[in-house]
């Protein structure tokens, strides 16, 4: 990920040449052209390019949880595919943000951008005629003619309240990580089929037009034989400078002194004191919706968090923390959150899992969803004080198996280059039946080299994929990155983007600049579904899918766990763990007690 411009842009044109000269294959190989000439941007390539058709009618459907995560589905909804009809969330920020949008940095606004400029309304008080606005979900539940909804609340919530919905008969897409263990997974998949209702998970990468072309050129076998996949997501996210330790409303006292530190009403007065003193209409604008912006942020202390469910406790430390902190920095915490795994490594082991499966359809000509066979992981929180139960370093080291993979075959070779056998259907090390893929990943906080993305590498050539935004191929095997130093630096915002956002581009090429993560075209296809329904129409990330996904997940997890134990943090999958049917996990968790705990939802 930390390539020069120069071998970006060899990257680039490699990746387009390889791309054209297999157009003739591609379901949609006129991307290029299309964009070329100017008909779609990146952002509306959703149903020309992932072939679904606009609806007739929208598909009524309301948003819980309008947090950074729900804002920036808020911001991916195509009014011709879904209409907006209720919001929820407890925090008077989060639908502050719901309607006007994040006016913390322009990233930030971009990613959402709000209700009023999605959907054309010149006012808030305009807007809520149209989007009735509820602080808790069950009352958004009982709203009149709705048919959807989307769940972007802490991941402990995910699901209770889609498991609430669908029990209503209203079709889902829940934010990832799916569930908060591997039961309630299960349990949330049976109830969607029980109830006939779609259960889309927010994996957006399934919808991503360069990841849709990357298992395209790893089926034609541009790469050769693929022999290991590294991933990272890297942050400098340091104490006292952490995105997901977000300013606590109201004020956070230090623990053994009387000092309060209150970083949103600090900055709420830097603002105002700036306002008295500009001049530039322009400017003294981005101030007054500042102002506002952070007065709503100010107002979430009023907030009684207790009643809504978060909890008083103690730090690791033995420091009081209070409900409103569990509420602000829910993705820190055990109960709440997953840890990096579930908020960040998912994402990577969708792409890792998209990326084998990628190769294993091309052998059988059957699409399917590849599980991996083993993890090893090691972890620990060893940067960050006890403010957490979560880990700030997590590595990981995964085998998927290869496409012919097949333990049951004793090939009876000891050395893969000299005893290799010639036995029937087993002409080269390529058909090895035994042949795995190894698929290596960091996530760590501390530092930020490299950003987040995904190399795939092979024995023709190497793919890079980065965040989110850009493909490059390597027709060679080696390259010679020259280390280069960027500076930069930032307060607190809402935004906790802390990976920063895309690479500003070098070179005009055929890839559209903002070309879409996939929020949009994820919406607008459930939606589609919805309006079609038929046991073929299925989001992509259906229910075996997004539980495989966490199953992945939360294995790694539950071994760096085991490790930290010191009982190992080596697991072998079992099948059964990604069976929906099944009520075997790897993490403890017990379906049918969450199933019973559903029933009254």
């Amino acid at each position: 990920m930390n390539l020069t411009p120069e071998e970006r842009e060899v990257g680039r044109a490699n990746y387009f040449e390889a791309v054209g000269a297999r157009e003739e294959m591609t379901r949609r190989g006129f991307l290029r052209d299309v964009v070329a000439l100017g008909a779609v941007g990146g952002a509306g390539l959703g149903a020309l390019y992932f072939n679904y058709d606009k609806p007739a009618n929208p598909v009524r459907i309301g948003v819980i949880g309008t947090g950074d995560e729900g804002n920036v589905l808020l911001g991916a909804c195509n009014p011709e595919y879904v209409e907006v009809v209720a919001i929820s969330d407890i925090r008077p920020s989060s639908i502050h943000r719901a309607f006007h949008g994040d006016w913390a940095s322009p990233a930030a606004l971009a990613a959402r951008p709000g209700l009023m400029k999605v959907y054309g309304w010149n006012s808030e008080d305009e807007a809520r005629k149209h989007v009735a606005v509820y602080d808790r979900w069950q009352d958004l539940l009982a709203h009149k003619d709705l048919e959807a909804v989307i769940i972007g609340l802490p991941l402990h919530l995910h699901a209770p309240v889609a498991a609430a919905a669908m029990k209503k008969g209203l079709h889902v897409l829940t934010e990832k990580l799916m569930a908060h263990n591997v039961a309630q997974c299960k349990a949330i998949s049976r109830i969607s089929y029980d109830q006939k209702v779609l259960l889309a998970t927010g994996h957006q990468r399934h919808y991503n037009v360069l990841y849709e072309n990357a298992k395209n050129l790893l089926k034609w076998g541009l790469l050769g034989q693929i022999h290991f996949i590294q991933a990272q997501w890297h942050r400098g996210n340091l104490p006292g400078r952490d995105s997901w330790a977000q300013p606590i409303p109201g004020g956070e006292k230090i623990w053994g002194s009387e000092k309060v530190i209150d970083d949103i009403a600090k900055e709420l007065k830097n603002f105002e004191n700036a306002l008295v003193k500009e001049t530039d209409p322009a400017a003294a604008e981005l101030l007054r919706k500042k102002i506002a912006q952070w007065s709503a942020w100010d107002r979430d202390q009023n907030v009684a968090a207790q009643e809504y469910g978060y909890m008083d406790a103690k730090y690791p430390s033995g420091a009081p923390r209070s409900a409103m902190e569990e509420l602000v920095r829910w993705r820190i915490w055990e109960r709440t959150g997953g840890g990096l795994m579930a908020e960040l490594g998912s994402h990577q082991l969708d792409a890792a899992s998209l990326f084998v499966s990628a190769l294993h359809s091309a052998e059988s000509g059957e699409e399917k969803h590849v599980h991996p066979l083993t993890v090893h992981a090691v972890g620990g929180r060893h940067i960050f004080p006890n403010d957490r139960d979560a880990d700030d370093h997590v590595y990981c080291t995964f085998e998927f198996p290869g496409p012919h993979y097949d333990p049951s075959i004793d090939v009876g070779y000891k050395d893969p280059v000299t005893d290799f056998p010639p036995k029937e259907g087993i002409q080269s090390y390529e058909d090895n039946p035994n042949r795995k893929i190894v698929y290596s990943y960091s996530t760590v906080n501390g530092n930020g080299w490299g950003g987040y993305g995904e190399t795939v590498m092979g024995t023709k050539g190497t793919l890079v994929l980065d965040k989110e935004k850009e493909v490059m191929l390597y027709k060679t095997s080696d390259t010679a990155t020259k280390i280069g130093v960027k500076a930069g630096a930032g307060g607190p915002t809402m935004d906790t983007q802390a990976s920063g956002g895309p690479p500003a581009a070098v070179a005009q090429s055929a890839q559209p600049e903002d070309v879409s993560r996939g929020y949009r075209e994820e919406i607008e296809h459930w939606a589609w579904c919805i309006r079609n329904p038929s046991p073929e129409n299925r989001p992509r990330c259906y229910p075996e899918v997004a539980t495989a996904d966490a199953v992945a997940a939360l294995t790694a997890k539950y071994a760096v766990s085991q490790g930290q134990k010191g009982k190992g943090g080596f697991i072998e999958f079992k099948p059964e763990w990604f069976d929906i049917y099944s009520d075997a996990t790897p993490d403890e968790s017990s379906v049918q007690a969450e199933l019973s705990s559903f029933k009254n939802a």
